[in-house]
This record gives C-alpha cells, structure tokens and sequence, in this order.
C-alpha cells in the first residue's frame, strides 16, 4: 500500500523548492517558509518517520545523528553562543502540521518561556 508522499518527502525528492542549508545521505535542513523567529530552519530525517512517538529503536542512531547535526548547524549558522531553541511537535495538539518527522531551528531573537 503507498501513500500520497508529504511535502516534506517532495522536499527531499526536489519536487518542491526550498532553501536548503545542510544536506547528507541521512537528513536535510531548510529555511521555514513561515518563520517564527529570524531564523527558522527545519531539519527533517530522509527517512519518512512520521512522528517521534511513532520512532522505533531502529531509528536512535538516525535521531542522534540529527541533534548532533541541528547543534552543528546552529554553530555554522553563528547562533550557537546566543542561544538558539530545538522543537519537535508530535501530533494535533502538539503542534504538528506536516506528518513527517522535523526538528525546528528557531534563533535570532530573545526565545519566551512558555511557549504558546
């Protein structure tokens, strides 16, 4: 059974644009095109994870690698020193608007407690 690809599978697959800043053969990282703070990057797994309550334990090596990176790309981006916020919504009331597994990269500005 195959399912309609989500807009971040067509991201991955170039069938959408999108300003990508970080790539390798497990995860990509692009501009949100509705950003919340100055910057705002998305940093999806290529594998088509849909949610982390969905992760299995075969995914915790993908899921490593991906924080290591989002820290990376937080130190190459230079917002590493001043602070930077790592989001991951799961589910409806979570937050969730693309069923596809993404870490948002939110920097740039003075980030409030609690968030919305």
């Amino acid at each position: 059974m195959s399912h309609e690809p989500t807009l971040f599978e067509k991201i991955i697959a170039r069938e959408i644009p999108a300003e990508i800043v970080f790539e390798d053969d497990l995860c990509l990282c692009f501009r949100d095109i509705a950003p919340q703070a100055p910057v705002h990057l998305l940093l999806i797994p290529k594998k088509p994870i849909t949610r982390i309550a969905l992760a299995g334990l075969d995914d915790q090596a993908l899921l490593g690698h991906m924080l290591l990176k989002v820290g990376e790309i937080a130190r190459q981006e230079g917002y590493a020193e001043e602070g930077f916020r790592v989001i991951i919504n799961n589910g409806p009331h979570g937050g969730e608007a693309v069923p596809h597994l993404h870490l948002h990269l939110l920097a740039g500005r003075q980030l409030r407690w609690p968030p919305g």
